[in-house]
This record gives structure tokens, sequence and C-alpha cells, in this order.
């Protein structure tokens, strides 16, 4: 029976599916099919929800080699690497170093940080040659995945071993201390399947020195190596194993802020298990279970008024523990649904940014369901709800209700109205950052731990509309939305408490367009207008938190003789960025790659040369990360 189901049921339930059996003509042929919004199997124009598909053919036309990059090919988002080897990622709004309103998912897995909220792109055991596709949500998504789906979803789903057979070596190099090399291997032996694959990594992201003349210390190098086996135990059943390891070996630290420890060594792994039975193309259920941890040391001494020395170190250690049921089940001919239960552990511990030797740990449950009711051939209404108990705050329920009407043929309109919820991470409610000498006297307290904080509450109204216009090769995504937060969670105090500081409004829209005028042409373009609405008091810099407009275009040409060419143009509006972040001023930038093709005594072969930035310098996050043009060449061969 599993051999049966579609391709893209084949790698899992909506987290962990890849798409083995489709190429990139087919996802621009026919709308592509999402899991990632209702956990069912659907078209984008009857999904209840926006949803970008960034597939393989733009992750290689884009030239880019760090995840998050690739998170400017989807109409409203912000990107910008920080410094200290975090990167900042934004959707319309409250953007700051730690993205503590999105869930990000790899096949599955909640990869944010329980400590911050943030995700720790950095040190993901994950490289871009192993990612199938991604599909982002744009949208309050918390009647799937609960808190931290308040913004948006991105679901990262990777290489399915089927996908990836025989042998895999990429080596890049160029500019700006980049430099990688990727080992991978994959085979079958009777029902099993497996992949493995090796990396190294360096980078140095900006120029060495400000223009105000300080240093910043950003070179890193990351290993990491991850697997995977799936085995398929009957017609109907499969197990699958995956795991990944990471070390780095950080520079860090900026010579204006003494305090800021000048090195980092961090590791992450991870272990995941999943078992499922399928018995139809709507009929399966899924086990899912992982364990995570993340670790940081930053030891760090520095001078503060001789004689005396300031203990400024950085210790951070996380874990996650998760299991998972998701059962998906046609119900009756026109219904279709999706449920199941989820139940987590955390744990957080760290003497620096919780001034306590213990550790922190709490334990969050879940339980939801999408239904899905095709009323009429051209009515589809959808409605959805996840119950979800937090060790901080308690219980709450984040529905959604949407409806998919088919103006025409090609033609959809969907209205959808949800709610979801963010809870406070452990640092906003428990953290408690204070410096002390070696000798152990106080010498500030910079963060306290705050009053008993209720979880931020948002409340979505959208009107979208997803087309196809045969006769011009073209498909049009557009979505307007008003978005209310209640209760924002932002820091006040003195020493920094977190409170929750009022309500505010964020409207706009979004729109991204797929052309393909001639063959062997394929332009993708998105655009983004949003405003936020919201006083003083609650952040005076909420406003200016997201760019005015933003927008990018990716153009692919096929050249003939193996030859491709690619071009990509990213445009963000003048924008301030929350928390320690700087106003950036607007900036283009313009990437460009050239690739060729071919074979070679029986080997895949591809060379290509890539520049970024092929234009002005432009500030990232802070006034003083400049992003300057850069090179880089890259080779690999596959046998």
């Amino acid at each position: 029976m599993l051999r049966a189901l579609p391709a893209l049921l084949a790698g899992g339930f909506a987290c962990g599916a890849s798409a083995s059996g489709l190429s990139e003509a087919d996802f621009f042929d026919e709308l592509p099919v999402v899991l990632s919004v209702s956990r069912l199997s659907q078209p984008v124009n009857e999904a209840p929800a926006a949803v970008t598909v960034i597939d393989r053919d733009m992750i290689r036309a884009s030239g880019f080699r760090d995840i998050p990059d690739l998170l400017r090919l989807v109409p409203g988002f912000v990107v910008a690497y920080t410094r200290d080897n975090s990167w900042a990622v934004g959707y319309h709004g409250m953007a700051d170093a730690f993205s503590r309103r999105l869930q990000v998912l790899v096949d599955g897995r909640s990869i944010y940080s329980a400590a911050f909220g943030a995700v720790q792109w950095q040190e993901l055991p994950l490289v871009i040659d192993d990612i199938e596709r991604i599909e982002v949500v744009r949208g309050p998504n918390a009647a799937s995945y609960g808190a931290n789906a308040f913004l948006a979803v991105i679901n990262i789903i990777t290489k399915d071993p089927a996908q990836t057979p025989g042998a895999f070596v990429s080596v890049q190099a160029g500019e700006q201390g980049m430099s990688g090399i990727t080992l991978r291997h994959g085979g079958e032996q009777g029902d099993l399947r497996y992949r493995m694959t090796v990396s190294a990594q360096t980078r140095d992201r900006f120029e060495t020195h400000a223009p105000n003349g300080a240093s910043i210390g950003e070179e890193t190098q990351t290993y990491f190596v991850n697997g995977r086996a799936d085995y398929r135990i009957s017609a109907t059943d499969e197990f699958s194993a995956q795991f990944g390891l990471s070390v780095g070996d950080w520079q860090a630290g900026y010579s204006l802020a003494p305090e800021e420890p000048p090195a980092q060594e961090v590791s992450a792994q991870y272990v995941q298990l999943k078992y499922r039975r399928a018995t139809g193309a709507d009929d399966e259920w899924m086990v899912q279970a992982y364990f995570s941890r993340n670790a940081l040391d930053a030891p760090h001494v520095t001078p503060l008024v001789p004689p005396l020395m300031l203990e400024a170190g950085g210790d951070l250690v996380q874990t996650r523990a998760n299991v998972e049921l998701q059962v998906n089940q046609r119900v009756a001919p026109s219904w279709r649904m999706a449920w199941g239960a989820e139940l987590r552990h955390e744990t957080v511990k760290s003497k620096r940014y919780f001034d306590t030797d213990a550790q922190l740990e709490g334990v969050l449950g879940r339980v939801h369901a999408n239904l899905e009711w095709r009323a009429r051939p051209d009515l589809l209404v959808q409605g959805g709800a996840m119950l979800e108990h937090h060790h901080f705050t308690g219980t709450d329920i984040s529905p959604r209700v949407a409806v998919n009407y088919t103006l025409a043929k090609g033609h959809t309109m969907r209205l959808n109205v949800s709610q979801a919820y963010r809870s406070p991470t452990f640092f906003e409610q428990k953290g408690n950052l204070v410096y002390y000498t070696t000798a152990g006297t106080q010498v500030a307290q910079v963060f306290a731990p705050s009053d008993p904080l209720r979880p931020e509450r948002i409340l979505s109204r959208e009107i979208g509309y997803v087309g196809q216009y045969p006769a011009l090769r073209l498909q049009l995504d557009a979505r307007l939305f008003r978005d209310t937060v209640y209760d924002y969670i932002n820091n006040g105090g003195t020493p920094g408490q977190f409170d929750n500081r009022g309500d505010f409004t964020v409207r706009g829209g979004d729109l991204q367009l797929n052309w393909q005028p001639v063959s062997g042409l394929r332009l993708s373009a998105q655009f983004a207008r949003a405003f936020i609405d919201a006083v003083a008091a609650i952040d005076k810099d909420l406003p200016e938190s997201t760019p005015r407009n933003n927008f990018s275009l990716l153009a692919r040409y096929e050249l003939g003789q193996g030859w491709t060419a690619s071009a990509g143009v990213y445009r963000s509006g003048r924008m301030k960025w929350l928390s320690d972040g700087d106003v950036t001023q607007a900036f283009t930038r313009w990437d460009v790659r050239l690739a060729r093709r071919w074979n070679w005594q029986g080997h895949e072969v591809e060379a290509a040369l890539v520049g970024q930035n092929l234009g002005e310098d432009y500030e990232e996050f802070r006034d003083t990360n400049i992003f300057s043009p850069r090179v880089y060449g890259s080779l690999s061969l596959a046998w």
C-alpha cells in the first residue's frame, strides 16, 4: 500500500514529508501540494492559509549557502546576520535577534530555543544540499502547531534517502572567509534506504573593522554529521530514524563592548524516531519521538577597573524531549480530518542568564484537530483548533476557520480567521542576568525575573487569492491581512524586566508571482507592504520594526549546453531592529550565479560562480555590520 501512496506522503505527515516523486516542472505546471498548513495534503489553493514553497530549483538558483538567507524569497520576511554568530529573521514586524514568534521545524522537529525562543540556525546540523524544499505558512498557524506558530511557520523538509543514491561531494571557496566541503553517501539494501552527510563550513560575515574603527570578530568554523535511515517493514508500515551532531569553534565579540566573550564553543545533538502506518492515501497514523540538546560555552574574564576583573562568560545548556501522535483519516466521502496529541519536556541551565546553578524545566501538552469539509465542488470549509497547556501560562485554545471558494477554474478566494498564542520564554519569565567580579561582588543587574506574564495573543483576519493563468504561464498568490496583537511582551523595566505592554494592529498585504514567459526562463517575484499601528508606550520602535515595502525577484534562465544563469534582486525598506538592533537604511542587493552541468566519465559535475551583493555595501541589523560585495565558487560531483 505504501508504494501506491502519492509521492508527497512517502516521507511522512505534514512536518516530515518529502516530495520525492515531483520535479520542479511539476511544481510549476500544477499548483504545489503542501502539508504544513492543516497537516493534510492540499494544493496551495485549498490550504486554509497562505503558503510559499521554496523548491530545489529556487534553492540552487539563489546561490545562498546559509539557510536563513533563503527566506529572502518569501514575501514579508526580513533577514539579517546579527553578530556573535546568530541570525535575525522577522515577518511583518516585531523583528529582533531571537525570532521568538516563528515556529521552525525540520522534518517535524521543532528547533527553536526554549531559553530565548531563538532559532539556532548557525549550529543546525543540516546543509542546504540536503533540503528538498521549504514550506512557509505566512500567518498564524497555532491551530496546527501551537505556541510560537504566532506569525509564521517555516517547515524545512529534507531529502528522502531514495533521492540521494550514491556519493556526492561539494566544495565551496570564496571571499570574506567563505569555504565549505560536504560529503554525502546514500544507498539501499532491500527495504532499507539510508543517507549520511558530513560537512565543514567556515564563514567570516563582515568586514573585520566597522566604520567607527571598532573590530568585529565573526570567523566561525562549524562541523557536523547527520544521517537518516528508512526501513519499509511491510506494505503499510515504515520506520524512520535520524540523528545529527554539530560542533563549532566561533570567534565573537566587539571591541567597544569588552564584556562580550571573544570566543564561543557550541554543540548540538538530536535523535529522531518515527513509525508510520498508511492504509490509504487519506488514512494513516504516525508516532514520532525526538530528543535534542544544545550547549554554548563562552568563558571570558575582562578588566573592569583595575584591579577588578569582570566575570562575563556565557554558559547555556538546553534539552527538549518530545513525543507526538498524529492520525489522518477520511471520515466520509467529503470529510477529511487530522488530529493528534503532543507532550514535551524542556530544560534550561545557565548560571549567567538565570543566576542559579539549578536546572529550570517545564512540560507542555497539546491536543489538536483539523477538519476539512468539501460542501460543494467549488466550496471548501475548514476548521481547526489546538488546545495547549504551557508550564508558565496554563491552558489556551487557538482556533481557525477558513473558507475556500473557487470563482472559476484556476481562481480561488480564501477567507481565514484565526487566533494564536505565544507563551513567554524561560528568559522572559525567569531571566536574571547579573555581572559579578571574579571575587563574587555584584557589579550590575541587567535583567531581573518578571512578574507572571500572560501569553501574547494574535487575532488574524485574511483575504487571499490564488490564480492560475495558463495562457500567460503565470501563477499568482495574493493576501490582505489585518492582525491585532494583545498583551505584547516587551522589556521595559530597570533592571530589565519583561511585562505585557498592551495591544496594537499590523495590516498589509503579500504578493507572490511565478511566471515562465518563454521556455527556459522562470521568474519568481515577491512583494510585501505592512504597517504597524502602536503607541509609544508599548514600544516606541515597534512601528518601524518592519520595512514599509519589501521586494525580491529571482530569475533563472537555461542557456543550453548545460549552462544556467540566475540573478536575484532583494530590496528592503528602512526599518528598526528591536532589542539590541539599530535602524538599518533601505538597501538593494544584487546576486548572480552562473553554472554549468556536464557528465564526466559517468559522473554528474556542476561548477558554479556566485557573486553576492554586487553593488553598494549595506548594513545588516546594526549600523556597524557592513555587508560588502563578495564572490565564491563551487564544484560538486555526484556518482
